[in-house]
């Protein structure tokens, strides 16, 4: 790493679009998910929601590329990626800190792998502690930390593969209601500062709806997106937005599509 990688104000040298189109992925001769299509904007938020068993964190290994679909395109700024492992982010429900590792130590692990030293990684990722709300526990151990700061600490060391393309499998699901209400909150703001583009899996309604632009709605066996529903407004959602018409009205519609 160079002292102007160490410098630079952003994670991210270049912008990402991703999307895929006619996916279908089978499990001995079965399939789990048929023809699926969709679309992260630039710097946009969608949302994937469906009921268990419908095959999204399938979909959601295709796309980072720890499965390769049976047919269908996995597309990078348009472009057809036939190996797309490492070019996005992926991050999974559990947050997997190393216990004997400091949260410095565990946010810079991506580095390390990709061959950057120990002091340069450090001293770069330490940059960005303040802003994931943990300055000052650089050197605690994951025991130390709350829930929500487990899963910063978390998304701050999937942001050190510095993809601007980020997967999020449920990231919040085993906080806390008032915890989890917050994350997503300081996720909207932290996602617009540092220009992520983020797909969510998620089972809970109101948070695809916070949290997106545009929520996809996946149901069926083998699983298929059967709704799609762009999420008004679709700007920044003030504190109003949960109990507001647009609000239940967008939910209700969800509801049903799912058969809830």
């Amino acid at each position: 790493m160079t002292k102007t990688d160490i410098e630079q104000d952003s994670l991210f040298s270049a912008p990402y679009t991703l999307s895929c189109e006619h996916i279908t992925k089978t499990f001995n001769n079965i399939p789990v998910i048929e023809d699926i299509s969709l679309f992260l904007p630039k710097h946009g938020c969608i949302s994937l929601l469906g009921p268990s068993g419908v095959g999204k964190t399938t979909l959601f290994n295709v796309l980072s590329g720890v499965e390769k679909p049976d047919s269908g395109n996995v597309y990078l700024n348009g472009e057809v990626s036939a190996d797309i492992r490492g070019k996005v982010s992926y991050m999974l429900q559990k947050d997997l800190l190393l216990e004997y590792r400091t949260v410095l130590d565990n946010v810079i692990l991506p580095l390390l792998i990709r061959g950057e030293k120990k002091n340069h990684a450090r001293q770069y990722a330490a940059r960005f502690f303040p802003r994931f709300g943990l300055s000052g526990y650089e050197k605690n151990y994951p025991n130390e930390l709350s829930g929500g700061m487990r899963q910063r600490a978390a998304l701050l060391r999937t942001c050190m593969m510095r993809n601007p393309v980020i997967l999020l499998d449920e990231p919040f699901s085993a906080l806390d209601a008032i915890t989890r209400r917050a994350m997503q909150s300081w996720y909207v703001e932290i996602a617009a500062q540092m220009e992520f583009s983020t797909l969510f899996i998620t089972h809970d309604v109101e948070e695809a709806l916070i949290l997106s632009d545009t929520v996809y709605i996946m149901n069926g066996k083998p699983g298929k997106i059967t709704h799609k529903s762009e999420v008004q407004p679709n700007s920044a959602k003030d504190a109003g937005f949960t109990v507001s018409k647009e609000f239940i009205e967008q939910k209700k519609f969800i509801l049903d599509a799912i058969g809830v």
